[in-house]
């Protein structure tokens, strides 16, 4: 792990091509939290960004929000977002909170506004391949002028693990954001743990990349 930060370079990297045809439905996300199947959430606050913010996050499964205020013991109100239909906004009753129950391409309706500071952890890795170019812009127009947008992106070898997360490698990070953004790689973390050798890979790598205005 480099101590400075480093301009994107482009990596060796294995067939990127194996995972473009993998897709998950909305339900099939929203399964997942049901069945307890959610090896990418984490109790505590990620260490990448533990650091203290008034936060307006999305997320798909409404369990998943429920869970987050019993598991920080936050008191909270929910209400529908007028004009789509089934999603709503769960805010913290400190005000500092704000989690919306939609599709992240939804998310732009609500009137949300536009933000200095993105943290993208659990997201574009989870985003179907296939889709990730309309998320990729959908992001971007939630930006202010001079953001600093974190995403946290992983690497595996792809031809031995269908994902989720899907695999997205230095290429795909740069041609999705590269017109609009300045890349850094921050970090390059080993993260393999000891349920990844049921995935039948054996290296698991959390990147994480800073992208600032060009």
């Amino acid at each position: 792990m480099n101590d400075t930060r480093t301009l994107l370079d482009i990596e060796e990297c294995p067939d990127t091509e194996v995972q473009k045809n993998q897709a998950l439905t909305l339900e099939e996300w929203q399964d997942k939290w049901v069945n307890h199947k959610i090896g990418f959430h984490k109790e505590q606050g990620h260490p990448f960004a533990d650091l203290g913010h008034s936060v307006v996050g999305v997320e798909i499964s409404e369990l998943g929000i429920r869970e987050f205020f019993m598991e920080q013991n936050l008191s909270y109100s929910e209400e529908p977002i007028t004009g789509i239909p089934g999603a709503k906004v769960f805010k913290s009753h400190s005000g500092n909170i704000s989690l919306y129950c939609c599709s992240i391409f939804d998310l732009p309706r609500t009137n949300i506004g536009k933000f200095d500071r993105i943290w993208d952890r659990g997201a574009l890795v989870a985003v179907n391949p296939r889709d990730r170019k309309c998320y990729a812009d959908t992001v971007l127009s939630l930006l202010r002028k001079g953001f600093h947008y974190l995403v946290s992106v992983v690497s595996y070898d792809p031809t031995k693990h269908a994902g989720p997360p899907f695999y997205v490698p230095d290429a795909e990070i740069k041609r999705l954001f590269g017109t609009i953004c300045n890349i850094y790689c921050l970090e390059n973390v080993d993260a393999f743990e000891e349920r990844h050798k049921s995935w039948g890979i054996d290296y698991f790598f959390e990147k994480l990349y800073l992208l600032t205005e060009k």
